[in-house]
């Protein structure tokens, strides 16, 4: 089997897997577990996302080593995990522990066993940044990987994609449901038409100076509260 074809049957056994389950919460252990039992080399995998506040933190550690080897990138400002994150370029290093671009993250990297490392853009929005950390205690271990690297974190990136736009629909159709019951409610109790009953709600949330959706949830929960009851409860418990 030529190099190629193993690339592309790699990506698609890749993207059976990534498609299996996008609504999951652990899309991110999933991404990074594959790139560990997948990828040429890969010892240890990570996830560093780097949010609006430029404050870095890492998800989906296959080790606690790699834990440890990110968190010093993140104290230094310096390391591949950072540079790609920041950059949306894809870093990659031979052997970071002699790696002169980055002095101070080298020696402890190498302390901790790592040798090869490189660190891939998935994605950016407006309030963060992600890269795909692999690291390899084999030093020159991703020297040839570029490719079939980028190409498993483009699967990795639609995943991720997928899987935010999954939770935030049921985010909504649950803060849609929610409202419409309580409106529901509102009407039975009330005897109020729709409209009426939709403007209770409005008005109890701006009364107490909360989200409609955490009215709604209170009158479903708790269906034979006063308005100022609910006003109270509303503003105590949010």
């Amino acid at each position: 089997m030529s190099k190629e074809t193993e690339s592309v049957a790699l990506m698609r056994d890749v993207a059976a897997s990534l498609r299996a389950h996008p609504e999951d919460t652990d899309t991110l252990e999933t991404v990074t577990r594959l790139a560990n039992e997948k990828l040429p080399n890969v010892d240890f995998a990570s996830i560093s996302v780097i949010s609006a506040t430029g404050t870095p933190e890492t998800f989906a550690p296959t080790d606690e080593v790699i834990t440890q080897a990110d968190s010093v990138q993140y104290e230094l400002g310096e390391g591949p995990c950072v540079e790609a994150a920041r950059s949306g370029m894809t870093v990659c290093s031979a052997n970071v522990g002699s790696d002169e671009r980055w002095p101070g993250y080298g020696a402890k990297a190498a302390s901790l066993g790592i040798a090869g490392q490189m660190a891939v853009h998935i994605y950016a929005t407006r309030s963060s940044s992600a890269a795909l950390n692999l690291y390899s205690a084999t030093e020159g271990a991703f020297e040839d990987s570029t490719h079939i690297v980028e190409l498993f974190a483009s699967q990795a990136a639609v995943a991720l994609g997928f899987s935010r736009s999954i939770e935030t629909l049921k985010a909504a159709l649950g803060t849609r449901n929610a409202i419409g019951l309580a409106i529901g409610m509102t009407m039975e109790r009330y005897g109020l038409d729709e409209e009426r009953a939709f403007n209770f709600l409005v008005r109890v949330s701006q009364t107490s100076n909360v989200k409609l959706r955490v009215v709604a949830e209170e009158i479903v929960e708790q269906p034979n509260t006063s308005e100022d009851e609910l006003n109270h409860s509303a503003k105590a418990g949010h």
